[in-house]
């Protein structure tokens, strides 16, 4: 895992499914948010930063 997303507090996103088979997981920091997969977490973090969290979420249809 990078260096950047050590010590974070992850936490299963909300639009994740209920059965636990795929989950997104997410990392809110001073400077981004970090999102990962929750089945490999040894694999680099898709990071964007707090200005483009709602704009990237309404790309997805969440917002």
């Amino acid at each position: 895992m990078s260096s950047g997303t050590t010590g974070l507090t992850w936490f299963k996103s909300s639009y994740s499914g209920s059965q636990g088979d795929d989950c997104v997981e997410i990392a809110i920091a001073d400077q981004a948010i970090h999102v990962r997969d929750s089945k490999d977490t040894t694999r680099t973090p898709f990071t964007v930063s707090h200005d483009s969290w709602t704009p990237f979420l309404r790309s997805l249809g969440r917002a």
